[in-house]
């Protein structure tokens, strides 16, 4: 099919979902080479975003588009009919996040340059959801998340926590600052531990880098903030009796991840090529499997629309310092990350995407769990 014929294919397909080819609207895309057509009816989602990145269409609201797009699910008409097939199989025959893999995120997204995280997160470098339930600003809405997490965990003083996925340790300082525990946090980016041992230096704080699959030692609480992306439909059943076998018996282990609403065996393309490598969103049913026989579920506290939020806070800090970044980043990784930011809070908004903190216990809290908001 011509690129040409292709056109009003596509115009009557995204009619529906409000959206106009070079319309008025803000959410409409404008089309400056007719190659999309065709990229994106034999790529999909990697089409879609690999034609953005490179300059053949733009879009006032890419948010607003992506959110329509997929609460219509005019998304699941246009893609790839070739290629799913073929990384699903590749997806359930190979272990994209088996050991030998594991810092490859590490070093292809985390280690992308401080300066980057510095200029788009908050003043804690805090690089996972916010929690906007009474919040103002992306400053207010971390500080909740973090204080959340705390008292669904029940911090006290002199406590050992754990974090797996640590990050720049936001969540470590803050939780030695205020509630008096100490914490040890993996990770695999270097980056990471370098500035992140320089703003906690003083605090009963240390940095690995290590695997999750290495650790084998007892503490009082586990935390895992936005880490469990990575770790891989294959692993999450190793990944839960790694924080079983390292949780004291009364202890309290809270998981924080993205949530799939189906259970996906493979990458999105697009994102596993440019952003996450290897990285997929679990599924209810998934993570019931893993920690089935392991653990109690006490909570499950869903606020995925957050998440929306948070990216748009996240995009218009980098979109702002933009013109300080310039000189190390190029055009190309401005329109990739852009797409990055905006195309998951279309998503999250369109709650094809959901947040998800869960607390576990062992045995069950004695008494009963008492949920936190």
């Amino acid at each position: 099919m011509q690129h040409s014929r292709l056109r009003p294919y596509f115009a009557k397909l995204l009619g529906p979902a409000g959206i106009t080819l070079d319309g008025p609207n803000r959410s409409d895309p404008q089309i400056h080479d007719e190659r999309f057509f065709w990229r994106v009816l034999a790529h999909g989602s990697l089409g879609l975003g690999e034609s953005y990145t490179e300059g053949w269409w733009d879009c006032e609201r890419l948010d607003e588009f992506i959110f329509l797009l997929l609460r219509s699910g005019t998304d699941g008409q246009v893609s790839s009919r070739f290629l799913a097939p073929l990384r699903d199989v590749a997806g359930r025959l190979v272990n994209l996040q088996s050991r030998s893999r594991a810092f490859q995120i590490g070093r292809e997204h985390y280690d992308k340059g401080n300066d980057l995280y510095q200029a788009m997160l908050d003043s804690r470098l805090t690089y996972t959801c916010g929690y906007w339930k009474t919040a103002q600003n992306l400053e207010q809405a971390q500080e909740a998340k973090l204080d959340l997490v705390c008292r669904k965990l029940g911090l006290k003083a002199g406590q050992r926590v754990l974090d797996i996925g640590c990050g720049w340790g936001s969540f470590m300082k803050f939780a030695a600052e205020r509630y008096g525990v100490q914490c040890v946090g993996l990770t695999v980016s270097k980056e990471q531990v370098a500035l992140g041992r320089e703003l906690c230096r003083g605090l009963p704080i240390e940095f690995r880098l290590q695997d999750y699959r290495e650790i084998n030692e007892g503490f009082d609480h586990i935390v895992s903030l936005g880490m469990f992306e990575h770790v891989g439909y294959k692993n999450y059943p190793t990944f839960m009796r790694v924080a079983e076998r390292c949780l004291k018996d009364d202890g309290l282990f809270l998981l924080h991840t993205f949530g799939n609403n189906v259970s996906i065996h493979t990458p999105d393309p697009w994102f596993h090529r440019y952003i996450f490598p290897n990285g997929m969103a679990p599924s209810i049913a998934q993570i019931g499997r893993a920690a089935e026989q392991l653990f109690v579920m006490e909570d499950w506290h869903n606020f995925g629309y957050d998440y929306s939020l948070t990216l748009l806070a996240w995009y218009k800090n980098f979109n702002e310092h933009w013109p300080e970044l310039k000189n190390k980043y190029d055009e190309r990784f401005y329109r990739m990350w852009k797409y990055y930011l905006l195309s998951l809070a279309g998503a999250f908004r369109a709650r094809n995407l959901q947040l998800w903190q869960m607390v576990f216990s062992k045995k069950g809290v004695g008494g009963g769990y008492h949920s936190v908001r």
